[in-house]
């Protein structure tokens, strides 16, 4: 009996030692997540294989999650992407989260981390990941890195809104309000204040003699012109949607597109190639309405103009024709019926 009890007795102490161990084992790997964390200016900790192995794997018994940015090195030269924005959003959520937690035990509960391809592509393999951009959320517990919960590609188009809100929704920690670093600092601020008292002066004088830009007739003529090659080139669009000039082609990576087919979809080439057309169109108006009745001879009255509708014609036919090969829809002509 009493060797009974003594061998229960062990066996509950090995127990409460090997948790204990693994208490401290996580406490240790946790603090030093935290001496990382403090050692990176926005927070987020950079990982490799090694280092991913120990926090992530090994770790078993861990009560933190982890929420990590794949990036690649090699492809941030990639517009389309977006890699180096998102990773600046994604530094952004982690410093809002440890601002937002600073002091409470849920500081320690969520550490942002990052991985690369070109130092880590076995972690790559093992998380599956094969497209980027990509975030996963390992949460506690959990070992196998291909179960990570991923984030959806239309939650991270959001930027840092999106990824605080899915870090949120998996991790049930609060990320609190995203702060974003003002758009000029305190510094430029005075310093552009004191260049505009000392100029002060100085304009005060040319606008009171009419000695301006704005006084300047071309200077309108150039705005005027450049305000409606921005509005019907698509300009605002390319900006919005962050469209590239132009993209590689799938099938050949050495050959580039500058055009591509389908509706509401466009390049900045061009909508840039559109606008020229339609620019061209304008200005070849206006040289008739406003210069070429100015011309005293009606032989080259006849000869500009035939050129101005001969240019105006082929402009207004490229525009159709790449409406009609990116929609598939034609524009066609028809007779009045009194004609007939």
């Amino acid at each position: 009996m009493a060797m009974g009890v003594l061998v229960v007795g062990m066996a509950l102490m090995m127990l409460m030692a090997t948790a204990v161990r693994g208490r401290w084992e996580w406490e240790e790997e946790e603090e030093e997540l935290v001496n990382l964390q403090s050692r990176s200016k926005s927070g987020v900790i950079h990982l490799d294989d090694s280092s991913l192995e120990r926090f992530a794997v090994k770790a078993k018994s861990r009560s933190y999650s982890l929420v990590i940015f794949f990036d690649a090195g090699h492809l941030r030269d990639k517009s389309e992407l977006r890699l180096d924005l998102l990773r600046a959003e994604f530094e952004l959520v982690a410093s809002s989260f440890l601002k937002n937690n600073q002091g409470q035990p849920s500081a320690t509960k969520v550490f942002f981390c990052d991985i690369e391809f070109g130092e880590s592509q076995a972690s790559f393999g093992k998380f599956e990941v094969n497209t980027l951009p990509h975030i996963r959320h390992l949460g506690p517990g959990n070992t196998k890195l291909k179960d990570a919960e991923s984030m959806e590609q239309n939650e991270i188009a959001r930027s840092a809104e999106g990824i605080a809100a899915f870090v949120e929704s998996k991790t049930k920690y609060r990320v609190g309000p995203i702060e974003r670093p003002p758009p000029i600092s305190k510094k430029q601020v005075i310093f552009v204040g004191g260049v505009l008292v000392l100029a002060a002066p100085f304009v005060v004088k040319r606008i009171l003699t009419q000695d301006t830009p704005l006084h300047d007739p071309k200077v309108w003529l150039a705005s005027a012109v450049f305000i409606y090659f921005f509005s019907v080139s698509g300009a605002m669009h390319n900006i919005i949607r962050k469209m590239p000039l132009f993209m590689a082609d799938r099938n050949d990576p050495n050959k580039l597109v500058f055009f591509i087919q389908g509706s509401g979809v466009q390049l900045g080439a061009e909508g840039f190639a559109v606008g020229f057309l339609y620019t061209l169109v304008g200005l070849l108006l206006a040289f008739v309405t406003h210069f070429l009745v100015y011309v005293k001879s009606q032989n080259a009255q006849r000869l500009l103009m035939l050129i101005t509708m001969a240019v105006s014609f082929w402009a207004v036919k490229k525009v159709i024709s790449l409406d009609n090969w990116k929609t598939g829809y034609g524009i066609h002509g028809f007779w009045p019926s009194a004609w007939e």
